[in-house]
C-alpha cells in the first residue's frame, strides 16, 4: 500500500481539514448514533483507524470505550493529542496494524478506506479481520456509487463503491454486514454511506 501521496496530500491541508471536520458536532447525528450502536458497548480496545483530528476517537472515549486513534499524518496526531490529552494517539498505517491477532474488539474506519485502490481493499479488510476478536465489530464510512470508480476528492484521489459490492468484499474477508446507512447526494455532498459489520 502506497501511503506517501495520501500523507503528503493531507499534510498540505491539515489546518483547513481540522477546522472543517475536527469536532464531533460536524458529524451527522445519525452517523454518531450508528457509531454508538455498534462500538459504544465494546468491552475491549477499539481502534479509530485514519482518525484524523481525533474527534471520533474522543467521542468513543466519552462513551466509555477504550479507544485509541491511529493516523498517517503527524499534524493530525499532534492536534488530536492536544485536543484529547486523555486518549492515546499514534502514527501508523491501517494496512499493517501493530497489534496481536484477535486483540481488538472494534474498528472504526471512518472514510479512511476511500483512498485505497480497489485491488488493495481486500488485503486491508483481511488485516482488520486478523486484528479483531471473534464477533468484533467494524464500522466504516464510504462514498457510494453505481460502479466502483475513482474521483477527484478535494485532497487526493479517492474511490467510491456500490454498497452491495462493498458488502460482498466484507463477506469475502470474513465479516457479515449488520447495518448500512446510505445518504443521497445533494448540491454540496456526494452520495455516501456508513456500514457496520461483525466478524464471523
Amino acid at each position: 500500500m502506497e501511503t506517501d501521496p495520501v500523507r503528503q496530500a493531507y499534510t498540505s491541508v491539515a489546518e483547513l481539514y481540522i477546522e472543517m471536520f475536527g469536532t464531533k458536532e460536524q458529524v451527522h447525528p445519525d452517523d454518531l448514533a450508528l457509531i454508538e450502536r455498534h462500538l459504544g458497548d465494546r468491552q475491549g480496545p477499539v481502534l479509530d483507524l485514519g482518525c484524523g483530528p481525533g474527534h471520533l476517537t474522543g467521542y468513543l472515549r466519552a462513551l466509555g470505550v477504550d479507544a485509541a486513534g491511529i493516523d498517517l499524518v503527524p499534524e493530525f496526531i499532534a492536534h488530536a493529542r492536544a485536543a484529547h490529552p486523555d486518549v492515546e494517539f499514534r502514527l501508523g498505517s491501517l494496512a499493517h496494524l501493530d497489534v496481536a491477532d484477535g486483540s481488538v474488539d472494534g474498528i472504526l474506519a471512518w472514510y479512511s478506506l476511500i483512498h485505497l485502490p480497489p485491488q488493495e481493499l481486500d488485503g486491508v479488510l483481511t488485516e482488520f479481520h486478523r486484528a479483531l476478536v471473534p464477533a468484533g465489530r467494524l464500522v466504516l464510512g464510504t462514498f457510494s456509487a453505481d460502479e466502483v470508480g475513482a474521483f477527484d476528492h478535494k485532497v487526493v484521489t479517492a474511490y467510491r463503491w456500490p454498497l452491495d459490492a462493498l458488502s460482498e468484499r466484507l463477506t469475502q474477508a470474513g465479516f457479515r454486514e449488520v447495518e448500512r446507512l446510505p445518504r443521497a447526494g445533494d448540491d454540496q455532498h456526494r452520495p455516501h454511506a456508513a456500514m457496520a459489520a461483525v466478524v464471523v
